[in-house]
C-alpha cells in the first residue's frame, strides 16, 4: 500500500499545494491496481491527473464536507459525464450524511453540472468497514464543527503483500478519543496540524496543531508521523518543531507529490 499526497494547502489552496487529497493505491493477488482517494479539496482535480487516470478511480472517500475536502467532487463529474468516450459508470463515494446533497449544492443548478448520475454515494457508518479491493476503510468519527471522519485504511504491506498494515488519516479535527483510536497502532499517521501552539490556543474543537498531532502519535505509537493541512500563512517549520518537541519518531511534513510506502 502506498500513499500519494495530492494536495495538503490547509482549509484553502496554497501558492504550491491544492487543498487537502490523498491518493491511497494497493495492488491485489492477481496484479491489479486499486485506487481510493481520501477527500477532492479545491484544485485537486488537477495535479491528481500527474499521478493516474482520475476516471479509473475505485472510490472516493471524504472526511467531512468542507469545501477545502470536497469542491472538486462537482468538476470530477464534469470530467467523468463529458469524457469523449461516454459517461462512466457511477463512481462510489463514501461520506457522512448529506454528502449528495453537499456535491449538488457546489455544481449548481445548471443541468450541464448535475453530478447526480456519476456518483454512487454511501454514508459512513461508525464502527462500519467498508472494502475497496485489498483496502479496508473504517470510518472513525472526530472532533470538528461538523460532522467529521478519520479513516483507518489497513491493505498490503508493499515488501510483504501477505502483511497488513495501516494509514491512520485524521481528516480535520482537534485531540479526541477519535483520533487516538485512529492513530493506536498506524504504520502511518497522516494529521492535519493547521494550528499554532500560542497563536490559536483560545480556539479549540476545530483543528490540531503540530504538538497535539504529535501526542496522537505517542499515544498510539504510531510509527510514522506524517504532518498535513498547513495553511499557507503558518510556518511549517514551527510545525514540524512542535511536533519533534513530542514525538521522537520519524516526521514528515506533507507535501504535494510525496509518497510514503507502507
Amino acid at each position: 500500500m502506498r500513499l500519494v499526497v495530492v494536495g495538503c494547502a490547509g482549509s484553502f489552496p496554497g501558492p504550491d499545494s491544492a487543498a487537502s487529497s490523498y491518493l491511497v493505491q494497493a495492488e491485489d493477488a492477481d496484479g491489479r491496481t486499486w485506487s481510493v482517494v481520501l477527500d477532492l479539496g479545491n484544485g485537486a482535480l488537477g495535479p491528481l491527473q500527474r499521478y493516474g487516470d482520475p476516471t479509473a478511480l475505485d472510490a472516493v472517500a471524504l472526511s467531512h464536507l468542507h469545501a477545502d475536502h470536497v469542491a472538486d467532487m462537482a468538476v470530477l463529474g464534469v470530467l467523468r459525464r463529458y469524457r469523449p468516450d461516454g459517461p462512466l459508470p457511477p463512481l462510489r463515494v463514501l461520506g457522512p450524511e448529506g454528502t449528495v446533497e453537499r456535491i449538488a449544492q457546489i455544481a449548481g443548478k445548471d443541468p450541464a453540472t448535475d453530478t447526480g448520475e456519476q456518483f454512487d454515494v454511501g454514508t459512513w457508518v461508525p464502527g462500519r468497514p467498508v472494502t475497496v479491493g485489498p483496502l479496508t476503510l473504517e470510518p472513525v468519527p472526530v472532533l470538528h464543527p461538523v460532522p467529521a471522519f478519520g479513516v483507518r485504511v489497513s491493505g498490503p504491506a508493499e515488501d510483504d503483500p501477505s502483511r497488513t498494515v495501516v494509514l491512520a488519516y485524521s481528516g480535520d479535527t482537534d485531540a479526541c478519543e477519535g483520533l487516538d483510536a485512529l492513530a493506536a497502532d498506524a504504520d502511518v499517521l497522516l494529521a492535519e496540524a493547521a494550528f499554532h501552539e500560542g497563536r490559536d490556543d483560545a480556539v479549540r474543537g476545530v483543528h490540531l496543531t503540530g504538538r497535539r498531532a504529535a501526542q496522537a502519535a505517542v499515544r498510539g505509537r504510531a510509527r510514522h508521523l506524517v504532518l498535513t493541512h498547513v495553511p499557507a500563512w503558518n510556518d511549517p517549520e514551527r510545525t514540524l518543531a512542535e511536533a519533534a518537541a513530542v514525538y521522537d519518531g520519524p516526521t514528515t511534513l506533507a507535501h504535494p507529490g510525496l509518497t510514503v510506502r507502507l
